[in-house]
């Protein structure tokens, strides 16, 4: 076997496994393995309120506190503290959000739940890290430590962290649909 044929075999255990995990996350009665939030439109305006907001010019950026909430297409996002990257060379152009304290991210079907959240609008990733529960109502709850959302392909995908140096690990409960013997 060449090099070649190795690292292919290798991505296609790792496509598999990501497919396995797909499925239960999904649920394995509809075995669905992308996000609702795929094709998400990132260059949708971005609506958001605040207890407060300070502009930092010189730095680019914007940090809102207190109940926070952000809209953005079908998308939400809450939190208590956000902090919004942009460049303002010609007209401001929103880079990067980074959420943290209670950050709740919703979509029409899937709700995800964490510590922080950081929302890249370039690379059109959600990442979400610490305490990650991702629950799709009637298809079962998912848990890890990191979840990485891919707006372009609507891949989800889960791991367990590191907690203390210590790898954790993804668990979740899906119920099979009912079948007649």
């Amino acid at each position: 076997m060449n090099g070649d044929e190795g690292g292919m075999k290798g991505r296609m255990r790792v496509r598999f496994g990501a497919v396995i995990l797909l499925a239960a996350i999904g649920g394995a009665a509809q075995a669905q393995s992308v996000s609702a939030l795929k094709g998400h439109n990132s260059n949708a305006p971005v609506d958001f309120s605040a207890d407060r907001i300070e502009l930092q010019d010189r730095a680019d950026r914007a940090v809102l506190t207190g109940n926070v909430d952000v809209k953005q297409g079908d998308m939400t996002l809450n939190a208590d503290r956000l902090t919004i990257a942009y460049n303002s060379a010609q007209q401001t152009q929103v880079n990067r959000m980074d959420a943290s304290g209670n950050v709740v991210l919703k979509s029409a079907s899937e709700t995800a739940r964490a510590q922080f959240g950081i929302y890249d609008l370039q690379k059109r990733l959600v990442t979400m890290i610490g305490g990650v529960t991702l629950t799709r109502p009637g298809q079962g709850d998912t848990k890890g430590g990191r979840l990485v959302l891919n707006l372009n392909t609507g891949i989800a995908t889960m791991d367990g962290g590191t907690v203390a140096g210590q790898r954790g690990r993804v668990t979740g409960r899906f119920v099979p649909p009912p079948r007649s013997n």
